[in-house]
């Protein structure tokens, strides 16, 4: 199967072939990897890739899944659904902000009435000693802040909501 793997800016192409229950083998480019995984809970996976043992951690959303590993996360998505529901930015994308796994907020770095852009920062968690950065997914005023500094959130908790700039919802119009 081929997916899109993306981490900040970047999108990578990503090959993966099923090599037996519990694992598969990975292509980036020119660089093979084998992976065997064990689902430690429902969002937490003990992966073995090429003999190293990592921790990921995965969540769904509107975009595919969002896996974070070594305190980067990566936006995971299959390339036959891309090419089956329309793209048009924050009109089929998700209006909140959630994290990808169990996390504490460790810093807001937005406040309500705020304008943001499209990947602009808004806070920062922290999971297993690692910080993630959430950025905003499309441009928009922050609505509400629903986090304190210090507070414990989940998967699917929403952290910030953002009303779509003005120009975002035109760009959505196939119903």
């Amino acid at each position: 199967m081929d997916f899109r793997l993306k981490h900040k800016e970047e999108t990578i192409a990503l090959a993966v072939e099923a090599s037996g229950e519990g694992g598969f083998a990975a292509a980036i480019g020119d660089r093979r990897v084998a992976v065997s995984f064990a689902r430690i809970s429902e969002h937490q996976m003990r992966l073995t890739v090429d003999g190293r043992q990592v921790l990921a951690f995965v969540a769904e959303t509107p975009d595919g899944k969002a896996v974070m590993v070594d305190g980067r996360t990566f936006l995971l998505a299959d390339e036959r659904a891309s090419g089956a529901r329309p793209r048009s930015g924050a009109a089929n994308g998700p209006k909140t902000v959630t994290p990808p796994m169990p996390a504490v907020v460790t810093q807001i770095l937005v406040a309500q009435g705020q304008a943001v852009e499209k990947g602009q920062g808004l806070l920062v968690v922290s999971a297993m000693k690692m910080d993630t950065l959430l950025t905003a997914p499309f441009a928009g005023v922050v609505t509400r802040v629903n986090v304190a500094e210090g507070e414990k959130v989940a998967p699917k908790q929403v952290l910030v909501d953002i009303e779509p700039a003005a120009a975002e919802p035109a760009a959505g119009r196939a119903s």
